[in-house]
């Protein structure tokens, strides 16, 4: 299990990683079609929803690096069960968010397929394709979080802090 989930963090920020790629590419497609009188219909609309699926796929692969914003503040004062309850907590609580925010993204994909969608602008692309990368960037971060809670659990560090340094 452990392998499979390494796996999908690992495919999830390859998927980050493409999207980024995909806006240089249409970025500089851009600045060349200029020089040539070449317009790209659409390619703001196509970076600005790479760049949303980049950001959503990378969630899990930066929660698991621990690069994450925490409040260390306070938890760098606490120690032993008291941390470990405050731990439980918030990464029960960040479970439930990310849970309801996953299922809700995904009747979003499914309501825009049925009703077939499109973007606004000149490209007629179907707009569940866009949202799909980020249901499944969040449904992936989920997981990430499902992981994490369950080490906890089990008196393990959760990834975030072991490869993250656990001081923030």
């Amino acid at each position: 299990m452990r392998s499979f989930l390494e796996g999908l963090y690992r495919f999830s920020s390859l998927l980050a990683g493409l999207l980024v790629v995909f806006i240089f590419l249409l970025i500089l497609g851009q600045v060349v079609g200029r020089q040539l009188g070449v317009a790209i219909p659409s390619a703001n609309e196509l970076s600005g929803f790479a760049m949303a699926g980049a950001v959503f796929l990378a969630l899990a692969p930066t929660l698991r690096a621990g690069a994450h914003i925490r409040v260390g503040v306070l938890v760098r004062r606490l120690q032993g069960r008291v941390r470990r309850a405050l731990e439980l907590f918030v990464s029960a609580f960040s479970l439930l968010a990310s849970g309801y925010a996953t299922l809700q993204l995904w009747r979003l994909v499914l309501d825009s397929y049925r009703y077939g969608d499109l973007a606004p602008g000149l490209l007629p692309l179907p707009i569940w394709i866009p949202q799909s990368f980020l249901a499944v960037g969040l449904t992936i971060f989920t997981i990430a979080l499902v992981d994490s809670l369950g080490a906890l659990l089990r008196g393990e560090l959760p990834s975030y802090l072991a490869e993250g340094g656990g001081q923030e």
